[in-house]
């Protein structure tokens, strides 16, 4: 089975069990972001700062790897124009759910965001991206898909692990690990994530993720870190997370 896709049925199973990052927010916390109360996470803790998202009335929002019901339905109440994409069917399930209960029009796909994405070029003014790319073995084709899809001028806000998580045992004391940390390759490692549940994850050095938008022709405007919001690293105020914001330039 295509690692994807075992991660994709590992994260339908989560949230059939619960999982924190795949129920809906709440009828309350929608109407409180239709009066203008409203923040979202693009990392486990931190919230994303108002200034990285400007007025989103009337803008062309996509949600990569967004599914869940957490974020969307928080921009469609700021007035924008929702798409989500997902590779996860029941996190698009949590998203009609929410779509439904609310009233708000959301474009749905379940796609890969590892291929090309099926929209055109141009087709977004901001991208959404939580973190989702410790699921992918390569990213620097999502970052490059990310610039043909944004109008110019477009944001792309992201959410990434630095790595740090996958040195350590699942106590997080003990350094056990290399860099980079590839399941497909190293079969210890592969292992462990099995034992754990984990589904299929892999490690990212910043050359990778910051250096992979500059290549692909991205502005880095701002970016902050973030901790695993509970067990050691957090205790120790370690940050293994950071947020990134990133500007397609204007057309000349």
């Amino acid at each position: 089975m295509d690692y994807q896709e075992i991660n994709a049925k590992t994260i339908d199973r989560w949230v059939e069990e619960g999982w924190e990052w795949g129920r809906p927010i709440s009828r309350e916390v929608y109407q409180r972001a239709k009066n203008g109360d409203w923040s979202v996470l693009l990392t486990p803790t931190k919230p994303v700062p108002p200034a990285w998202f400007g007025d989103l009335s009337g803008k062309r929002v996509l949600g990569l790897a967004s599914g869940g019901g957490q974020q969307m339905p928080v921009f469609a109440a700021a007035g924008a124009e929702v798409t989500v994409l997902d590779y996860s069917e029941k996190q698009l399930e949590s998203e009609r759910l929410a779509a439904k209960r609310e009233g708000y029009r959301i474009r749905i796909l379940r796609a890969d965001m590892t291929k090309p994405l099926p929209f055109a070029d141009g087709s977004f003014d901001l991208i959404f991206h939580p973190v989702s790319n410790c699921y992918v073995r390569e990213v620097r084709p999502i970052f490059r898909e990310c610039f043909r899809v944004l109008a110019p001028g477009g944001v792309l806000l992201g959410g990434y692990d630095n790595g740090i998580n996958f040195l350590f045992d699942e106590t997080e004391e003990r350094l056990i690990n290399r860099l980079p940390f590839d399941p497909l390759a190293d079969p210890e490692q592969r292992r462990q994530l099995e034992e754990a549940d984990c589904g299929l994850q892999f490690s990212h050095t910043l050359e990778e993720q910051i250096g992979g938008q500059l290549e692909a022709g991205f502005i880095l405007t701002d970016l902050y870190e973030d901790y695993n919001g509970e067990g050691r690293l957090n205790d120790l105020h370690i940050p293994s997370f950071f947020a990134a914001r990133a500007v397609k330039p204007s057309s000349s």
